[in-house]
Order: structure tokens, then C-alpha cells, then sequence
């Protein structure tokens, strides 16, 4: 199917979509006409291994013009979601880390919700054929988790793009409605903590453990660490608490006497 009408008004706008470490070009380009399809503009790009800006990306964007050329490049993920306070992981295999899931329709319900609010929200995507990272899987709230054929589970990157992107612009387009704007707004203390002050605390706490010689042995500390974030990342915490957790590592490392009989 193809089509446009430029005499209608465009619905734009929705979480972003972030693509960590993408390969190829072209995958961009398609991902970015499967957000403008469904209304989303918001392209974020992890390290693309072909550099940026690409070519063959908007070639394969077929006219997504407003999506390609808006895209923001960052170095790292935590980079690419420091303003987000919620953030879903795009990912269909499974992992040794106690995480929420939702299919595909049911995270639209809740990201519906949550942009009413004023919250901003993201999915990452994974590189086509490694997928996501334990380490940006943590830094997720949520997996999202589209139900296919088990023994059939490979989709590519734009297929993955456009079923969450359609589920959300179906959710938002019920009875012939425009997406919803952003309505409500909340105090700060019922803000959930952006991505950028979560990552700082978890930064401040690791580098407390390992003033205490916690993580340890020097092996198992990824793990550790990937197993800490989680239990804070499915906290859910404001912006308050976050602050509140960073008065309190910083109480106890300035109140911790080190037993130098036990070195």
C-alpha cells in the first residue's frame, strides 16, 4: 500500500524511538517511514555503524523528510534517553534479569496514559542482528514483547518499529480522534526521575560499593551492577526520591569509618 495527501494535516509527535548501535543505512531510512506512518518524529540513533548523516537512510525513508532530518545522534544510550522518564526495551529474547513485560498493544495503553501526563517516553531498538545489550535492557522500565511464531521470532528492525508505532497510533486514534495532546500536568514531586538524574544516582552508589569493596569479585561486578539497576529501574522513582537516595549514599560514605585491623 502506498499513498499521501499533503492537503491533510499531519499527526505528529509520540515517544521517542531510539535505535542503538543500527548497521545499516537503509534499516534508518525504513524505520523512520514506519514512525511517519504512525505519526512519531522523534529518531534517535546510538552510534550508527555507517556514520551519519546517511544517504541510503533517506533514500529508504521514502520522503519521511521531517523524521531523517530532525534525527539526533548520540554516542551512548544513556546519552540518547537522559531527558526520558520512562523507557520500554523492544526485545524478543529472554534474559537473566527480573523485568517487567507488556506486548506491544498493552505498552501503548500505559505510554497513552503516561503522555497525557506530560511524561516523556521512549523504546529502544536494538542493531539488527544482536539486538539490545543487557546493560541497556537495565536501563529500561519495561520489555516490550511482541508475540510471534516461537520458532519464527526474527523481525527486523522497521517490523519492529512500525507494530509498536501502529499499536500506539491506534490507541490514540480511537473513534476517529486526533492522537491525544498532552493534558495534564503534575506536581513535582509525582514526576518520575528522568533517565539522566537515575543514571547519575546508579553512577554514585557503584562508586560508593566499590569504595566499599562490595562488587566483588572483579568478574561478577557487570552482573552486580546490571542486577542493582534493576531493582531501582522497577521502582519506578520520582524525581524526588532519587534526590532523596542520593542524600542517602552520600550520608552513608561521609559516615563510614573503614576497620583498617581488617585490611
Amino acid at each position: 500500500m502506498a499513498g499521501t495527501d499533503s492537503t491533510q494535516d499531519p499527526i505528529l509527535g509520540g515517544p521517542a524511538i531510539v535505535l542503538v548501535n543500527p548497521q545499516l543505512g537503509e534499516n534508518i531510512g525504513t524505520s523512520a517511514r514506519a514512525m511517519l506512518n504512525f505519526g512519531l518524529t522523534d529518531l534517535r540513533i546510538v552510534n550508527p555503524r555507517d556514520g551519519w548523516p546517511s544517504e541510503r537512510a533517506v533514500a529508504a525513508a521514502s520522503h519521511a523528510d521531517t523524521v531523517i532530518e530532525n534525527a539526533r545522534v548520540f554516542e551512548t544510550t544513556e546519552e540518547a534517553i537522559a531527558d526520558l522518564q520512562i523507557v520500554y526495551a523492544a526485545t524478543a529474547r529472554p534474559r537473566d534479569m527480573i523485568k517487567p513485560e507488556a506486548t506491544a498493544r498493552e505498552a501503548a495503553v500505559e505510554m497513552c496514559e503516561a503522555f497525557q501526563q506530560d511524561r516523556k517516553i521512549g523504546v529502544l531498538f536494538g542493531a539488527e542482528r544482536h539486538g539490545l545489550s543487557n546493560e541497556d535492557i537495565t536501563l529500561s522500565d519495561k520489555i516490550i514483547s511482541v508475540p510471534v511464531n516461537p520458532s519464527y521470532a526474527s523481525l527486523n528492525l522497521a517490523q519492529a518499529v512500525l507494530l509498536v508505532a501502529y499499536e500506539w497510533f491506534q490507541e490514540n486514534l480511537r473513534d476517529g480522534e486526533r492522537p491525544a495532546g498532552r493534558q495534564l500536568s503534575v506536581g513535582e514531586e509525582d514526576r518520575p526521575a528522568s533517565r539522566k538524574d537515575l543514571v547519575a544516582m546508579f553512577e554514585h552508589l557503584e562508586s560508593e560499593l566499590d569504595a566499599a569493596n562490595f562488587l566483588k569479585p572483579p568478574e561478577k561486578r557487570p552482573r552486580m551492577i546490571r542486577n542493582i539497576r534493576n531493582i531501582f529501574t522497577r521502582a519506578a522513582l520520582q524525581d524526588q526520591e532519587v534526590r532523596t537516595m542520593r542524600g542517602i549514599i552520600k550520608s552513608l560514605a561521609h559516615f563510614r569509618t573503614p576497620d583498617k585491623s581488617k585490611r
